[in-house]
């Protein structure tokens, strides 16, 4: 577990965070930086610095106004989904899901994600870009950020085969127990679009995950782009009491969560469901 010269999908990362920071710290209707100004100030090439900034455009983070410049966009409206069993298991859904990874290397947290897993900026994470697939067909693009320090020895076949979370539990002691997650539409850029085989700027979902261990310690934090044509949400809200039934259990994939502990009935913070849905 070294860290290499970073590749092209980890600097495009790297620039992501870097500008939302600065979007963190300001205002709706704040200006930002130039590109030109941006590029000299990360290190990064145009290309990687605008397609960075057209992710959160695309997310509605910022706005491009012409002849003006970038300005941090009005405040999203959120509302909480609850549900009233706090034990709630969510089903999984269907096919049989792979990984093939794009990027792997150690590198240190940086101040957003630092803050995210409370760790110093200087301490260090393993970062992971895969592409995720059911039945061999591209479905999601995930970056997962995890404490260096809880998972020595990680290894690349880990990330690529089987269970990331039973592997967490059984070969690192590492016991995930809740995931707090936040879901919105996007739709995906160039890059994206060639990993997930659908045309540029096609709807997408993405997921922002933060996991958890027994100990109520930040594990995991995760952003990860799944294709909207192929995947979607559906919410069960419990209106009143009902009889006790025994929890749907069946073999596949949690909506934007890797199966670990999850599927084995822990607790997780949503009671929000996805499912696969055929393509048109």
């Amino acid at each position: 577990m070294k860290a290499d010269v970073p590749g092209t999908v980890l600097k495009r990362e790297r620039a992501r965070d870097a500008v939302l920071e600065l979007i963190e710290s300001r205002s709706p209707g704040d200006a930002i930086p130039s590109e030109r100004s941006l590029c000299a100030l990360l290190g990064v090439s145009r290309p990687t610095l605008r397609a960075a900034v057209d992710e959160l455009v695309d997310a509605g983070l910022l706005v491009r106004e012409h002849g003006r410049g970038m300005f941090v966009a009005s405040e999203k409206i959120t509302r909480e989904l609850v549900s009233a069993d706090l034990a709630l298991t969510v089903p999984q859904a269907a096919g049989a899901w792979s990984s093939r990874l794009l990027e792997f290397t150690t590198l240190q947290a940086g101040a957003r994600v630092g803050r995210k897993l409370r760790m110093s900026p200087a301490d260090e994470i393993v970062y992971v870009a895969r592409l995720r697939l059911v039945d061999g067909a591209p479905m999601a693009i995930e970056h997962l950020h995890i404490r260096a320090a809880l998972v020595p020895g990680l290894s690349a076949q880990e990330l690529e085969d089987g269970d990331l979370y039973e592997h967490l539990r059984h070969t690192h002691g590492v016991h995930v127990r809740e995931a707090v997650q936040a879901i919105e539409p996007t739709v995906v850029t160039r890059a994206e679009a060639q990993l997930l085989e659908v045309p540029e700027l096609s709807p997408a979902l993405l997921f922002e995950r933060l996991t958890s261990d027994t100990a109520g310690r930040p594990v995991e934090y995760v952003h990860s782009l799944y294709r909207g044509d192929r995947y979607r949400i559906v919410s069960r809200l419990a209106l009143g009491p009902a009889a006790a039934t025994a929890p749907l259990v069946r073999d596949g994939h949690h909506p934007g969560i890797p199966p670990g502990d999850f599927a084995h009935g822990d607790p997780i913070a949503s009671s929000t469901r996805g499912d696969i849905q055929a393509g048109p």
